[in-house]
């Protein structure tokens, strides 16, 4: 059984058997969605480098996947999305308060997993998920932020997607390295892996909401176009658009009301004439460079980093 499947079937049996049954079935609606469940799959993998039987760590890599849920629960209702994962979000299947109540319960859920692991190690386990959980409301913070500000700047882009996406990975691939019995040095080599490997995981998200194949990506592309939002691509054509180009992005960004389709044709091709997709692609190749580095100076032996370097470069290869 491969580990996606070792996931997926703990996530269909885990029981709920507290009530009220209103607070705990948007959890499991949620839990339900599916996706890429990459968090967990990187902490078992981590885990896997250094002891064969990662069954034994999925409630705290389950736990950390419902935290991941549990912040974009949240982040839906920020956001006032109708949609995730092709089906309703849960302010929209519920209500508000329900994705408040419910989300807030999830957070407590995936502290109470994560902290069930064996007592010489839990007050590492819990320090470092504590730590991560704090600097992804940071990044998330500093992504509101950025939306009333016309100046971020790349490093600033940067650190916010690395507090908001990155440290979550690095988190799993510590946590399953910290759960293993790895030392000091692998598990920091094992964090710095998987933050360089999240930066550019987030940076190809940005490029495949411009220039994936809707087919395949799952949802109609030029959704961050229309809202605004500050992405790599739009904060470095905003600095390196000729004039001309610069002024009819402005125009683009100012209006309240606009065919979508039109919006995002338009300033794609401007991202096409600034060279920003070249410019995206060779920053996600930078970071991912830097995460096989950290992999493969880790002390292991190649067969047992194989399983984790395939994962790696499948992710980096994706579509959706």
């Amino acid at each position: 059984m491969t580990h996606l499947e070792l996931i997926e079937r703990y996530i269909a049996d885990m029981p709920y058997d507290r009530k009220p049954a209103s607070l705990y079935d948007p959890i499991r609606y949620v839990l339900s969605m599916g996706g890429k469940r990459v968090r967990p799959v990187l902490m078992l993998l981590a885990y896997s480098l250094y002891r064969d039987n990662p069954e034994t760590i999925l409630h705290q890599a389950v736990g950390l996947e419902t935290y991941h849920n549990y912040t974009l629960l949240h982040d839906d209702l920020m956001d006032n999305a109708d949609m995730r994962r092709s089906k309703p979000t849960v302010h929209r299947r519920w209500n508000a308060n329900a994705a408040i109540l419910s989300g807030d319960s999830m957070l407590v859920m995936a502290t109470q997993m994560i902290s069930q692991c064996r007592t010489e190690v839990m007050p590492e386990v819990l320090a470092l998920f504590i730590e991560t959980a704090l600097q992804i409301g940071e990044g998330q913070q500093m992504d509101m932020d950025f939306e009333n500000r016309d100046d971020v700047a790349e490093e600033e882009y940067l650190e916010m997607i690395r507090l908001k996406t990155s440290v979550l990975l690095a988190c799993a691939t510590r946590m399953g390295g910290l759960l293993a019995g790895a030392d000091a040095r692998h598990q920091q080599m094992l964090y710095s892996f998987g933050e360089q490997l999240g930066l550019a995981f987030q940076l190809q998200d940005d490029l495949l909401d411009v220039y994936g194949d809707t087919a395949v990506f799952g949802k109609a592309i030029g959704g961050d176009i229309c809202c605004n939002k500050k992405t790599y691509m739009l904060i470095n054509a905003l600095q390196r658009a000729s004039d001309a180009d610069r002024k009819e992005l402005q125009q683009w960004l100012s209006l309240t009301e606009f065919d979508a389709a039109a919006k995002v044709a338009a300033v794609t091709a401007i991202y096409n004439r600034a060279g920003i997709r070249e410019l995206c692609e060779q920053r996600i190749e930078h970071h991912f460079r830097r995460a096989t580095e950290q992999l493969n100076a880790l002390p292991i032996a190649t067969e047992r980093k194989q399983a984790l370097i395939d994962y790696t470069n499948k992710m980096m290869h994706r579509q959706r």
